[in-house]
């Protein structure tokens, strides 16, 4: 016997009213319906019964339906059998004209009557599906803007931390520790945040927004500055210290333009809004540069530096400033200095003259010591290689002789001669190194890591790490505890481990990511 739903234009409004409400697929209320519909029908007809409803997309009729297998015996099917969902051919026939063993027919149910406690089932399957795509549309929206500043209100306030209703979309999570220091957002406020992570649970997703994090400062100036929006300025790099001081770096490619001056505006218009929205922060806005002394230099503003040594193996540098200018560029409780360590990625040293120059006259006493004892020579010597500019052994081992030649007062003998001491030297020193890091465990790919200098790999050696793979599996905040901030910045030692995941396992830093 075959039923025939009569068309529900109505139901079709409804449930494209629902999807455009909830923002999400249609197909998805329509399947939660015909969920909710065959629940009711089995409850009708019976649970043990294969039953599905479908719904006409074009018309919105309603189709009941009760599937059966057909198979070929009952006892081809052994202890799987059930007489409720499986049919033999000749029993099939009744419902199909030329059944087959492994179709499906159907049998054509009336549509069951809602009455109230059926409506109250439809109602709470279908809310519970919809509810669930909802989650799923949130979680699939909010894990795409990763890294985007989102507005909402204040929603609540726990034990410090805030929780933010985003638009009356999803709740946005402000950990205590991600608000900025001295600020107080009471109910009701209105605050923006930085999309920091997204995690699903079965509350909806769970989005976790940050205020104190150098991107949030970063997609806030994209926001106020059209040049930086439109890629006609770029923003190279952030440090903050939130609620206190920030530092960023600009650059751009169009010299008729003052990158500096744009990121600021007129009288600092364009500044302002980000001022007010990072509590007060001050912002200095530092022109960027390929140059790595003159991008130090500029990152040390506002005090003004008047010498500047760099060290690109270390990348470290020591800035030279006039006595009256040292407190300005350390900054109080060494702020200034170390945000420009941040923003720059290098190691700064602060100094006046005094200081510079008792440093040199330790780092020439330091080279001559090393010269007699290395090289077997006497101090006047070990002053003239200095002199010429040698700083290391290895200078002298591997230069061309013909520049040891050129030395007033040498000759190719004694060129030659402090080649073969230099050499000898560092064949011993390399020796030593390899026997002590060996009596610690320590495996050779770790101390052939020439990335980082020997004394800090013997450090870690003595700390535990004993080859290349245990170096590759630290954190960079496990590798900064283990040595010290003072011997290896968060930058830097982030550096390092990507270094030495390159050689343990080959991952670059692009597969990482």
């Amino acid at each position: 016997m075959s039923f025939v739903s009569m068309p529900r234009q109505d139901l079709l409004l409804a449930i494209d009213s629902l999807a455009q409400e909830k923002q999400i697929d249609r197909d998805i209320v329509v399947a939660s319906l015909e969920a909710a519909i065959a629940k009711i029908a089995k409850h009708k007809y019976g649970e043990e019964f294969n039953i599905v409803a479908e719904i006409d997309r074009k018309n919105g009729a309603i189709h009941v339906k009760r599937l059966f297998e057909v198979i070929e015996s009952p006892e081809s099917k052994g202890d799987d059998y059930d007489a409720n969902t499986m049919l033999t051919v000749a029993q099939a026939k009744k419902y199909a004209s030329d059944p087959k063993v492994g179709d499906f027919v159907e049998d054509q149910l009336p549509e069951p009557e809602f009455g109230r406690m059926a409506f109250q089932t439809a109602r709470q399957i279908m809310t519970a599906r919809v509810r669930d795509a909802e989650k799923g549309r949130q979680y699939e929206e909010f894990k795409d803007n990763i890294g985007d500043i989102v507005s909402g209100v204040v929603k609540r306030i726990e034990f410090g931390n805030v929780f933010v209703d985003i638009n009356g979309k999803a709740e946005g999570y402000i950990k205590s520790t991600e608000l900025i220091p001295g600020e107080r957002l009471a109910v009701g406020d209105r605050v923006r945040a930085l999309i920091m992570d997204v995690a699903r649970s079965n509350t909806g997703p769970q989005i976790f927004l940050t205020r104190t994090h150098p991107m949030f400062m970063e997609k806030l100036f994209v926001q106020e500055v059209p040049e930086i929006y439109e890629g006609i300025i770029k923003i190279k790099s952030v440090a903050r210290a939130p609620g206190s001081h920030a530092k960023i770096a600009v650059e751009t490619q169009d010299p008729s333009i003052d990158a500096v001056g744009m990121t600021v505006g007129i009288k600092g218009t364009r500044i302002q809004p980000v001022i007010n929205e990072c509590h007060g922060e001050k912002i200095d806005v530092i022109l960027y540069s390929e140059d790595p002394a003159v991008f130090i230099v500029n990152a040390m503003q506002p005090a003004k530096v008047a010498k500047i040594i760099v060290d690109e193996d270390t990348r470290s540098a020591a800035v030279v400033v006039n006595e009256d200018q040292q407190s300005l560029a350390i900054g109080r409780r060494g702020q200034n200095v170390r945000l420009a360590s941040q923003l720059t990625g290098w190691n700064i040293d602060v100094m006046n003259e005094t200081e510079e120059q008792e440093r040199r006259a330790k780092e020439v006493k330091e080279k001559t010591d090393l010269f007699i004892r290395g090289l077997d020579v006497d101090e006047m010597l070990a002053h003239l290689l200095i002199t010429e500019g040698f700083r290391t052994i290895e200078e002298i081992a591997f230069v061309d002789v013909s520049e040891l030649e050129s030395i007033e007062g040498f000759n190719a003998e004694l060129a030659a001669e402090l080649q073969d001491r230099a050499k000898k030297y560092l064949t011993k020193q390399e020796q030593d190194y390899k026997d002590e890091g060996h009596k610690l465990g320590m495996s050779d790919d770790l101390l052939n890591f020439d990335f980082i200098k020997r004394p800090v790999i013997m450090q870690l050696g003595n700390a535990g790490i004993k080859s290349l793979d245990d170096l590759a599996d630290l954190s960079t905040d496990e590798l900064v505890e283990i040595l010290g901030e003072d011997t290896m910045s968060a930058r830097l030692a982030g550096r390092v481990i990507m270094k030495a995941r390159e050689l343990a396992y080959g991952i670059t830093q692009g597969d990482e990511e």
